[in-house]
């Protein structure tokens, strides 16, 4: 249809003008930096190179899709606050209608996989049962 075409193709165009934005400024603590022109987020050990769709974690590297950068540049942008799957459906993929899928969920368990030290128990990327996602560059160690 062409409504779908149409929200689809200014989905793509809003991407591309977010994924050129200026970065925000380093997290308060200093251990992370922010995508900047030259697209590489360091952050607690780790590494995402944009650009590449490359993420490093200490001396292994992972392949990442489009989707999985765009999820964690989105994730990145909102640290420490909780985001929707509403919020990542319409300004990640794109679509604004009442969709609900399980999608978001499988590519969270995969970026789990790459930056978590223990995938089963997050630190880093925070499910917030009922509402979200957090991300959390630095995680507090549990005293």
């Amino acid at each position: 249809e062409l409504s779908i075409l149409l929200a689809r193709l200014s989905g793509l165009l809003r991407r591309r003008r977010w994924l050129r934005e200026d970065a925000k400024t380093p997290a308060e603590n200093g251990a992370a930096t922010r995508p900047s022109e030259d697209e590489v987020y360091a952050f607690d050990g780790r590494t995402i190179d944009f650009n590449a769709l490359e993420l490093r974690v200490g001396e292994r590297s992972f392949r990442l899709t489009l989707m999985e950068a765009e999820l964690m540049r989105y994730l990145i942008r909102h640290e420490g606050r909780i985001v929707s799957r509403k919020q990542i459906l319409e300004n990640v993929w794109g679509l604004h209608e009442e969709t609900d899928t399980r999608a978001i969920d499988n590519f969270i368990v995969r970026l789990r996989r790459y930056i978590e030290d223990e995938p089963t128990r997050p630190r880093r990327l925070q499910t917030v049962r009922g509402v979200g996602y957090r991300f959390i560059a630095v995680p507090v160690d549990p005293q």
